[in-house]
C-alpha cells in the first residue's frame, strides 16, 4: 500500500525507544523525514544512528515539561527541514502507582505534566505549522487505561483519559484546516517502560521476568485475549496508517491496539 507521504516531515516524541522509535522507523521506510525528540541524550543518539540506517533523520533533545525547550526544538527542526507535516506524541511515563491515599499531589502533577501537558505543548507548538500548509496528521498515544480503570494506576489513567478527550477536541478544531487528529490506545506493549514494570514485579515476587509477565497477564490483564505483550511494531503500524494519505477520512478516532485487553465496547 502506498501511504502517499514520501517527503513529508514527522516529529516523533518519545522517539529514543519503544513505540516512538518503531513508528519513526516505519515512517522512514515510507520516505518520511524524521525529527526524533526525547530528553536523554545518550539514548537519543543511539536511536538516531539506528534510524539513519533506514532513512533521513535528525534528533533534538528536549524535555517536554518545559515549553521553552519545545519551542527551541521547533526552531531547530524548521531550520533543518523547513516545515512539519506530522506529529506523533509517544512520550510518557507510568508515574506514581499504588494506593490512592499514598499518592501525593506532586506525584499526580508529575504524571499529568508528562502524560497530558506534554501533548498539549507539542500540539500547540507544531499544529500551526500544519495549518499554514493546509495538510497535517497528529497522532496522540493514549492507553487502554484511559477507558479501563486500574485502581493502582490512577494518575496514569486520568492523564491518558485526558489525552483521549484532548485528541477528540483537537480533531473538531482543526479538521477544516486539513489537520487530522486521532489517537491510539495500546495495552501492555514490550517497551522499556513495561520492561521496568516487569523487572520490579519480578524482584518483588522473587521470580524471573517471564514469570512476572505471565502472572501479570493472569492477574492484572485477564481480558488481554492474546496472552502476550504486544510489539512496538504492531502499534507503529496503526500509527503509520493514521499518518498517511490512506486515513484521509479518519478524524477524531481512537484505535485500540490492545490484544483485546479492554473488556467493554466503549471508546
Amino acid at each position: 500500500m502506498d501511504f502517499g507521504i514520501h517527503g513529508k516531515v514527522a516529529v516523533v516524541t518519545g522517539g529514543d525507544s519503544g513505540i516512538g522509535l518503531a513508528t519513526a522507523k516505519l515512517l522512514a521506510q515510507e520516505g518520511v523525514k524524521i525529527a526524533l525528540l526525547d530528553k536523554t541524550a545518550d539514548r537519543l543518539d543511539e536511536a538516531l544512528q539506528d534510524l539513519q540506517t533506514v532513512g533521513e533523520a535528525m534528533a533534538v533533545q528536549a524535555d517536554l515539561r518545559h515549553l521553552s525547550e519545545v519551542e527551541a526544538a521547533k526552531r531547530n527542526i524548521v531550520n533543518h527541514y523547513g516545515h512539519v507535516d506530522i506529529l506523533v506524541n509517544c512520550a510518557g511515563i507510568t508515574g506514581a502507582t499504588g494506593d490512592f491515599l499514598d499518592i501525593s499531589d506532586d506525584d499526580w502533577l508529575e504524571t499529568l505534566e508528562v502524560d497530558l501537558m506534554a501533548a498539549v505543548r507539542v500540539c500547540r507548538t507544531f499544529i500551526p505549522l500544519m495549518r499554514e500548509t493546509g495538510w497535517g496528521r497528529v497522532v496522540l498515544v493514549a492507553s487502554e487505561d484511559a477507558v479501563q480503570p486500574y485502581a493502582d494506576e490512577m494518575p496514569y489513567c486520568a492523564a491518558k483519559a485526558g489525552v483521549l478527550n484532548f485528541a477528540k477536541n483537537l480533531s473538531k478544531a482543526y479538521a477544516s484546516d486539513g489537520v487530522l487528529v486521532n489517537s491510539v490506545a495500546p495495552a501492555f506493549i514490550a517497551t522499556p517502560m513495561t520492561d521496568t514494570m516487569m523487572e520490579q514485579r519480578a524482584e518483588k515476587m522473587e521470580t524471573d521476568v517471564d514469570e512476572a509477565i505471565t502472572t501479570f497477564l493472569d492477574q492484572k490483564r485477564p481480558h488481554l485475549e492474546l496472552k502476550r505483550r504486544g510489539k512496538a511494531e504492531e502499534v507503529a503500524a496503526v500509527i503509520a496508517f493514521l499518518c498517511s494519505q490512506q486515513s484521509s477520512f479518519v478524524v477524531g478516532a481512537n484505535y485500540r491496539v490492545d490484544g483485546g485487553s479492554v473488556a467493554g465496547i466503549g471508546l
